[in-house]
């Protein structure tokens, strides 16, 4: 086997295995609690969802040791099967970040895994979150040699991304050397799969958290000592021969020297990333135009293939295909003003109020348009047209106005559930994560609900 076809997979091992604490700079451990806050606040905000509760019948059914915490709910499983569910319950809203590298939502794959096996082994939060930033790290830089063929051939980024990116944390977690964290990867990518045909379903959720269970078996395993392919990320009939992608030596080559959670875009609207663009062009326009809503004639939404394959929905008869429809979250922040999870129910998205506007509203497929961005116009009954372009993916806010922005939607999601002093005191919590000796008392703080 030649050098070159070995390279890319020894690369990453090497650059989990030997970079540590003290290589990563404040500002990324900084934006990494951020992200944790983001994803416990959708986690516990997604625990009711129905697709949870069999998830935790299931495992009921399984049995297992009791070693991680299922949040929100007074109980344990198996590090596996926490893994799982958490991960799942944390994509149930689709309301957590994305990451343009990752091509999809890297954090429910991630934090999931190393959660468990932090509360698990009695890991410190400085472990967890160097875990995280590694693993996001090492997800960022597979997916951008992935690129946007591997996503446009149907595969679900998010899970086979995740897969590694979860493989990726658990195998620094667990101090493996680089030979057991090729073979982590190994078992980790030959497990990759999830293809989009599935998004407005429960699979899609599913998806996140087998991500975060395959990625943790797959460093256990190599732990001791399983075997698998050492070059599965660019060898021949691996992951990118199969799935889409090709190594670009110049993304291989910035490894170590970036941290892509900076670029992490949170959500503020409970719905597929695809929708952020046309919901914030459209309403910047209505809001700058003061446009009355019973005036609007059109709306003509101009968007990539990526965005419609993933968002294009135009009739929608559920709450959870309501996400995945650009029309809906148009009409819904239009008519109700409020893009949060209450938006998307059955009742809701079959308002025949709704279902009025969103008659009125066209997306269209735009070759010039690339990735999420999208162009909207308006045009009101007395013949004005109103045009506004938005990228969400490229309109991140500085650290300080992210963090701001993420606390509020974590008081949100959270206040069903828990006190505004609890909420609080988590925050604080999380805010000097990196200081916690042992994340196994922390997470059973947080299970300690106020019911």
């Amino acid at each position: 086997m030649d050098t070159q076809s070995q390279g890319m997979t020894h690369k990453i091992a090497s650059f989990i295995v030997h970079t540590d604490k003290t290589q990563i700079p404040q500002d990324a451990y900084d934006h990494a609690k951020v992200a944790f806050m983001d994803w416990l606040a959708v986690t516990i905000g997604g625990k009711n969802d129905p697709l949870v509760k069999k998830l935790i019948a299931y495992e009921d059914i399984m049995g297992g040791h009791s070693q991680a915490s299922i949040l929100g709910y007074h109980m344990k499983k198996s590090v596996a099967q926490a893994a799982l569910i958490n991960g799942a319950a944390s994509h149930a809203l689709d309301y957590d970040d994305t990451l343009v590298s990752f091509l999809g939502h890297p954090s429910v794959t991630i934090f999931p895994s190393i959660l468990a096996l932090c509360e698990w082994k009695e890991k410190n939060g400085i472990d967890l979150l160097t875990a995280y930033l590694i693993g996001l790290q090492a997800g960022g830089t597979i997916g951008a040699c992935a690129s946007l063929d591997h996503y446009m051939a149907g595969w679900h980024a998010t899970s086979t991304i995740g897969h590694l990116a979860s493989a990726a944390a658990c195998a620094k977690l667990l101090n493996l050397n680089e030979k057991q964290t090729r073979h982590a990867l190994g078992i980790a990518g030959t497990q990759s799969s999830g293809l989009k045909r599935v998004f407005g379903s429960m699979c899609k959720p599913f998806h996140a958290g087998n991500a975060a269970q395959a990625g943790l078996m797959a460093a256990m395993l190599a732990k001791d000592d399983f075997t698998s392919a050492e070059n599965i990320i660019e060898g021949p009939q691996g992951f990118f021969d199969v799935l889409k992608g090709k190594v670009n030596e110049d993304i291989l080559g910035l490894l170590g020297l970036g941290w892509d959670v900076v670029n992490l875009s949170q959500k503020y609207h409970a719905s597929c990333h695809a929708t952020h663009s046309p919901l914030e062009a459209c309403l910047s326009l209505i809001n700058e135009h003061n446009i009355a809503i019973h005036t609007i004639q059109s709306i003509k939404v101009h968007s990539s293939q990526m965005a419609i394959d993933a968002a294009g929905n135009n009739n929608p008869q559920t709450g959870m295909e309501g996400k995945f429809s650009i029309s809906y979250c148009i009409s819904n922040a239009i008519l109700r003003g409020t893009t949060g999870t209450i938006a998307f129910t059955d009742e809701k998205v079959n308002d025949p109020t709704i279902k009025a506007l969103m008659k009125k509203i066209d997306v269209v497929l735009d070759s010039k348009r690339v990735a999420l961005e999208s162009q909207v116009e308006i045009i009101t009954t007395n013949g004005d047209k109103f045009e506004a372009f938005s990228d969400i993916l490229q309109q991140i806010p500085p650290l300080d106005i992210k963090k701001d922005r993420v606390k509020k939607k974590f008081q949100d999601l959270l206040k069903p559930t828990l006190s505004q002093q609890k909420i609080e005191q988590m925050q604080e919590c999380i805010e000097n994560l990196e200081n916690i000796e042992n994340i196994k008392p922390f997470i059973q703080g947080l299970n300690h609900h106020d019911e």
